[in-house]
């Protein structure tokens, strides 16, 4: 069943938000898998050098040897494959037309919530106890903070949709400025 033009009007996004979850999803999907399978080449072989090992600071290896790489006891990537999996089905059943209840909204808002939270955990691990930067990792941080924006703008905060590119442009940098500072010394020497 598809949304009648009021009922567009009144939800913010109906055009960006299936896509968005689509494409974020599927990147994000792709990201966690690629990290999985990373994972398990490492537990299978120490010696092993992730792909996205790149130098001291883009270092995946260094980080999925750490306690935070398996915060619940098994590998984090294992959630991610999860929960994109999730977004992106969504996507899909979104731009098939499907009109989604209350109750599955508010089950995704839990869960995009919980994702953004442990993903800004998973930043500051990253940057100030690990000192380390995994690729794969920061494509996951990228996608999921424009989800959750845009699931709760639907949701809850449609008066705040209007500044939307703003929030999001603004939460960016932050990540970014707060990323270059704290390696300011190593990109600085790259020079």
């Amino acid at each position: 069943m598809r949304l009648s033009p009021s009922e567009q009007r009144a939800e913010p996004f109906p055009r960006l938000l299936p896509y968005l979850l689509l494409i974020g999803g599927g990147i994000g999907l792709v990201a966690a898998f690629v990290l999985a399978v990373e994972k398990i080449a490492l537990l299978k072989n120490p010696a092993y050098v992730p792909s996205c090992s790149i130098n001291p600071v883009l270092s995946c290896g260094s980080i999925m040897s750490t306690p935070q790489a398996e915060l619940f006891g098994f590998p984090n990537p294992l959630l991610g494959v999860a929960g994109f999996a999730i977004v992106t089905t969504t996507g899909v059943a979104l731009l098939a037309g499907a009109v989604l209840k209350r109750w599955f909204w508010a089950g995704l808002q839990i869960g995009v919530t919980a994702g953004v939270v442990f993903v800004h955990w998973l930043i500051y691990q990253s940057l100030y106890v690990i000192g380390a930067l995994c690729p794969y990792c920061m494509v996951v941080w990228a996608v999921t903070i424009p989800i959750f924006l845009y699931v709760t703008l639907r949701n809850l905060a449609r008066p705040f949709a209007r500044n939307h590119v703003i929030v999001l442009t603004l939460w960016y940098l932050a990540v970014l400025a707060l990323i270059t500072i704290r390696f300011w010394t190593y990109w600085s020497s790259l020079v």
